[in-house]
């Protein structure tokens, strides 16, 4: 039993220092652990303390991230000044680089697009371009900043799109090279509505 409980212990915390957790009470953890098995009267609720573990998750990360935080925030602010950029209220920003024809996707529709994502630095990370094969996708299968500027968009558009973090991959990041509250750079050519 001895090892067996040290095994748990060994996998639960290989799990909290993959998530970024490295300081914690272990006397108030292995309490929280013991009320759950024993059926104690709890300290605070099981939804209480996921909204404690969220915030808390949160609020690490923002710390570990605050550069990639600054460094959009300033893109941003410096980009939308310039004449061609149009800013909507969400803090998607983009210029049209050529304007198509007809109609504009609608959320449920699927469309084919040709794209090339970099980060603020210019490094690409994803590029249909380059693969030279473009993706179809439904428009609102996407990150958020690509479901509301699809929808502005019509066959043959071209839009490059700067999409601040909280409408791409947020705190979560994506992959090795898109880090966790990423501001991101598209140029997203709409090909058709299929």
């Amino acid at each position: 039993m001895d090892q067996f409980s040290y095994s748990l212990g060994v996998i639960l915390a290989q799990n909290l220092t993959n998530q970024g957790i490295s300081e914690f009470n272990a006397t108030d953890l292995a309490a929280g652990l013991e009320d759950v098995v024993k059926n104690n009267s709890l300290k605070v609720s099981a939804e209480e303390a996921n909204q404690i573990i969220q915030s808390y998750l949160r609020k690490n990360a923002e710390a570990q991230h605050g550069a990639n935080i600054e460094a959009g925030i300033q893109f941003l602010s410096k980009n939308a000044d310039r004449p061609e950029v149009i800013v909507l209220d969400s803090g998607l920003q983009y210029e049209v680089l050529k304007e198509g024809i007809g109609d504009h996707p609608a959320p449920t529709d699927k469309v084919t697009t040709h794209y090339h994502g970099t980060l603020i630095d210019g490094t690409v990370f994803d590029s249909s371009v380059e693969r030279g094969e473009p993706a179809t996708f439904p428009v609102n299968g996407v990150i958020a900043g690509w479901v509301e500027a699809l929808q502005l968009m019509k066959p043959g558009s071209k839009f490059r799109l700067f999409v601040p973090h909280n409408l791409a991959y947020g705190e979560q990041g994506a992959g090795q090279m898109i880090k966790p509250f990423s501001t991101l750079i598209f140029d997203v050519e709409l090909l058709r509505i299929n």
